[in-house]
């Protein structure tokens, strides 16, 4: 048998081979196609599963100040560290932010509940949106000193987008609490808050 080969002896081998190419060949082959939904609830559902933070945005101008809510906050750009941020025509922040050019964005530590109970219902400017609170004055806003983090940011740029504007501002200036843990944001459909 040195030297020579039967056929009788590759049988077992081929019958190895066919199996593991059929195997092979059944795991690349392309699944069903799938239909997405394009109905706006089914939508709205998927887009929601994208994971945000929770913010505080605070600003000052010309002796009015304000806080704000916002969720839709992202980093842009790595040079200059850039970030863009989501905020609705005809909020007091808003206006502020478009005179000013600069805020502060107070970043919400993983217990949140406190600062979604006051600043969830919104502020006009004549209301003191940070009574009852431990804060510090800044140039771009006021410091909530029980957030984890803040980042001072000059506005570069605002884009209508939708109902909302987007806000491109660099960030000059931060600050962390070591140790802290942001709050992670899943909502349950992104046609709201």
């Amino acid at each position: 048998r040195h030297g020579k080969f039967s056929l009788h002896d590759a049988k077992p081998n081929l019958r190895i081979a066919q199996t593991l190419f059929q195997r092979r060949k059944a795991r690349n082959t392309m699944p069903e196609t799938i239909i997405l939904d394009s109905n706006e609830p089914t939508i709205a559902a998927a887009i929601a599963q994208i994971p945000s933070g929770c913010s505080i945005l605070t600003v000052e101008h010309e002796g009015q100040a304000t806080g704000v809510l916002v969720s839709w906050v992202q980093q842009a750009s790595f040079k200059p560290l850039m970030i863009s941020i989501c905020l609705r025509e005809g909020r007091p922040a808003f206006n502020l932010v478009q005179s000013s050019k600069h805020f502060l964005l107070n970043v919400l530590g993983d217990n949140a509940s406190a600062m979604f109970r006051h600043f969830g219902r919104g502020f006009a400017l004549e209301d003191d949106a940070f009574a009852g609170l431990n804060t510090e004055s800044t140039e771009f806003g006021r410091l909530l000193c029980d957030c984890p983090a803040q980042l001072a940011r000059r506005l570069i740029q605002s884009v209508p987008s939708g109902d909302h504007t987007l806000i491109i501002a660099e960030v000059v200036a931060g600050r962390v609490q070591p140790g802290s843990k942001p709050y992670t944001h899943i909502r349950r459909s992104a046609l709201n808050y």
